[in-house]
């Protein structure tokens, strides 16, 4: 099933339940881990602003399954524990709009430019290789479960006061890395009231300004979607 076939099944669903949403909770911490994430957050901004809700501190798109991931296939090549290591994953939830800072990993590791090609097209295709391994019966259901357990957790210490709480998470801002994207996955910090900032990034490096520089137009057009379809629902 491709991200459009998704999109046709999942947009109108998003753009309903975040509706009910509005009509229900308005104050709610929202979190979209429906595909394709990149068009179906700006869906749910959109239906929310229409109903007069909007908070962009308080929607996020989960894209914690590509950090797993990330952390999993890097801890691998570097012979350490995947629970130690945190890669910072941003830009978006699908193909080559998911963009791995290798160059910023935590613990610090000098990867060779093969291996950090070979893993980064490795994470931005995980997805793939899952659903090529089930010979097309199903796609990623238990690490999906796991990245999402993570994410709300993450989110109800933050509620429940905690300081400190940082996730990627896909989210509308106006940061500089962004380049004018108005949805992008970033560190964000938690709070009480959501997103209350960004953790720092050094800038990128040539690799990964180069993946940046060529996945914006993709992205972009996939919140341009997003938004359309998000400002015509019948609500």
């Amino acid at each position: 099933m491709t991200r459009d076939d998704l999109f046709k099944i999942n947009a109108g669903i998003v753009a309903s339940l975040a509706a009910g949403v509005a009509d229900s909770c308005p104050e709610a911490f929202v979190a979209i881990i429906s595909n394709p994430v990149n068009s179906t957050v700006p869906i749910a901004a959109e239906v929310l602003k229409r109903k007069g809700c909007y908070n962009p501190a308080k929607l996020f798109g989960v894209t914690s399954l590509d950090v797993v991931r990330a952390n999993t296939f890097v801890a691998e090549a570097c012979n350490q524990k995947p629970e130690k290591m945190n890669v910072p994953v941003i830009g978006g939830h699908s193909g080559n709009t998911i963009l791995p800072l290798l160059s910023q990993t935590s613990p610090k590791n000098a990867l060779p430019m093969d291996q950090v090609k070979a893993l980064t097209n490795r994470i931005q295709n995980a997805g793939t290789e899952v659903v090529e391994a089930k010979a097309g019966t199903g796609s990623a259901t238990l690490s999906m479960a796991a990245a999402a357990h993570r994410f709300a957790e993450s989110c109800l210490r933050a509620l429940n006061g905690e300081f400190g709480v940082v996730e990627c998470a896909y989210v509308e801002n106006s940061e500089a890395i962004s380049q004018g994207l108005a949805f992008f996955a970033l560190p964000v910090r938690l709070n009480k009231t959501g997103v209350s900032g960004f953790a720092p990034l050094t800038p990128l490096s040539d690799y990964e300004a180069q993946l940046f520089n060529s996945m914006k137009g993709a992205l972009a057009g996939n919140i341009r979607k997003g938004q359309e379809f998000g400002r015509s629902f019948t609500l």
